[in-house]
């Protein structure tokens, strides 16, 4: 199991989620300034320079729990609340994401160029505020130097720890069940396509050679797929083109191709056509955000509170009637849940994650404590 795993790991789930959540802001036509503030808020606390000094310690890869809790700590670090419940689904869709992405890499050192992807764009949403920028940009130089000197081998290991911590996940997207990426049973349709990593020559071709090394014969056989020359390769400095598409936001109006292997044509999309989530995708995160909608707090600060039970006082004790925090909030009630021993038993659960309160010690006790540790910190 490779030891560097865990920050190639955390910078793309992170970056996944900011997708998610920046797509919900502008679907509910939240105002700029706002958006701007939860975005600012979350990168400000995933990129922090304590946080990711634990974060490139050479470190066995957490589990998905630990992983999840971790994740839902950033994502509270704004103004934003988040159920158990909501948590999961969207650590289901990050995941999967993901793991599409590892699936796709040309070559094990390009997963590289996946994670620099997801850092540009986090770069592009902070872009405004340059105390974020530069976090960001310090963190991007500290992943050039630890991963730019290690060996294939080392990279080849990175991905198969990867592979094993992502191959029990089968979870059904819509959006790549659209795409025909994925099929009915979880399990994603690789193509046998495009063209080959540089450095790699096309398959088909058999050549023989005489005891002088002198080539005397040619001979062909089928690839079972169409297999094109390898163009050129991606940029692993601080800027420049990446040319591979893996980890770029999917899930913007005029999100690019998932990787520079060619696609069916029957999946291909015209360019002015946006790519819109799916029904299920759609569902989920109206769910998990809400209709969020703000009012200006009495000192110019904008809150984010997002129900999704049955009552207010479930979740934190909120009421409806009267109060300071009325006045804070404009609470939406969604009914995200199908009976009523379901919503008492998810209305539990949420109560643990009201602004203010810890999480069990049984979460900080465990592998990734320190990590938690700093969350609190920040």
């Amino acid at each position: 199991m490779s030891l560097r795993t865990l920050p190639l790991v955390f910078i793309n789930l992170g970056g996944e989620m900011l997708y998610i959540l920046d797509q919900r802001l502008q679907a509910l036509n939240t105002s700029e300034d706002n958006s701007e503030k939860v975005m600012t808020d979350i990168v400000g606390a995933m990129f922090s320079k304590d946080f990711m000094d634990e974060l490139l310690k050479p470190q066995q890869l957490y589990s998905h729990r630990t992983l999840k809790t971790v994740l839902t700590r950033l994502a509270h670090t704004s103004i934003m609340r988040l159920s158990q419940a909501s948590m999961d689904k969207l650590y289901e869709l990050m995941v999967m994401a993901f793991k599409y992405q590892v699936f796709l890499c040309p070559r094990p050192k390009d997963l590289l160029l996946v994670t620099y992807n997801h850092i540009d764009t986090i770069r592009e949403f902070v872009q405004h505020t340059p105390v974020v920028v530069n976090q960001v940009d310090e963190t991007h130089r500290k992943v050039i130097e630890v991963y730019s000197s290690l060996p294939e081998g080392e990279f080849q290991l990175l991905r198969q720890t990867l592979l094993i911590f992502l191959q029990d996940l089968h979870v059904r997207v819509s959006l790549f069940l659209k795409n025909k990426v994925q099929n009915p049973n979880g399990r994603f349709a690789l193509l046998s396509s495009g063209p080959v990593p540089p450095g790699i020559d096309v398959p088909g071709l058999i050549r023989m050679f005489d005891r002088k090394g002198r080539e005397v014969r040619r001979g062909e056989f089928p690839t079972g797929g169409s297999y094109t020359s390898p163009i050129r390769e991606g940029c692993f400095e601080l800027h420049g083109d990446r040319v591979i598409r893996l980890g770029m936001n999917i899930y913007s109006r005029n999100h690019p191709e998932e990787t520079y292997i060619s696609k069916p044509p029957s999946v291909k999309q015209k360019d002015d056509a946006p790519n819109l989530l799916a029904k299920e995708e759609l569902n989920l995160l109206a769910r998990l955000m809400g209709s969020m909608k703000a009012e200006d707090m009495a000192e110019t600060e904008t809150g984010f509170r997002i129900n999704l039970f049955m009552t207010d006082g479930e979740e934190g004790g909120t009421g409806t009637s009267g109060g300071a925090e009325q006045s804070s909030f404009e609470v939406i009630n969604i009914q995200a849940i199908q009976d009523e021993q379901a919503a008492t038993q998810l209305a539990r659960i949420a109560g643990q994650f009201t602004e203010g309160d810890k999480l069990p010690e049984s979460l900080s006790t465990n592998k990734g404590a320190d990590l938690l540790a700093l969350m609190d910190d920040l």
